[in-house]
């Protein structure tokens, strides 16, 4: 089966996740090898030192990863690997987490993460990096996979 992706299929697969949808978080951008998840950030988020937890931030990167590597590997994929750096305490009202694929072969993709904050006048800062590879468990017909 092919399935196309498109935004609103993934903002759809998005919302039958119950952890994002307890997070709050949105799908803003789909396609082309590219993703961007957006949260509202809130109190509940936040370590004792009153910026992002860094789970939030390993959250953000690695599901934006894998909506990346959906928009051009199809469905059905899985993280194989993942690392974060975090660069500065991220705070704002937004965070941002915009993943690219760096490359995409037949079974896996490799994608970079850049998550920013955004703050009440717009003004965005990088916080951390990330690198995710996703690998296809469910190959589909046209991606250039050969079905089951």
């Amino acid at each position: 089966m092919n399935e196309t992706l498109d935004l609103a299929i993934a903002r759809k697969v998005l919302a039958a996740q119950p952890f994002s949808v307890l997070l709050g978080a949105r799908l803003t951008a789909f396609g082309d090898g590219e993703a961007t998840l957006e949260l509202d950030l809130r109190g509940e988020l936040l370590n004792q030192n009153g910026s992002v937890h860094g789970g939030v931030l390993g959250y953000a990167a690695e599901n934006a990863a894998a909506f990346a590597a959906g928009s051009a590997l199809g469905v059905g994929l899985v993280t194989a690997g993942f690392t974060i750096d975090f660069l500065r305490p991220a705070l704002g009202e937004t965070l941002r987490s915009h993943a690219r694929v760096i490359r995409a072969g037949r079974t896996r993709a490799v994608c970079r993460c850049d998550l920013t904050t955004v703050d009440a006048d717009g003004t965005a800062t990088l916080c951390a990096v990330a690198q995710g590879t996703m690998a296809i468990t469910e190959p589909t017909r046209g991606a250039g996979h050969d079905a089951p």
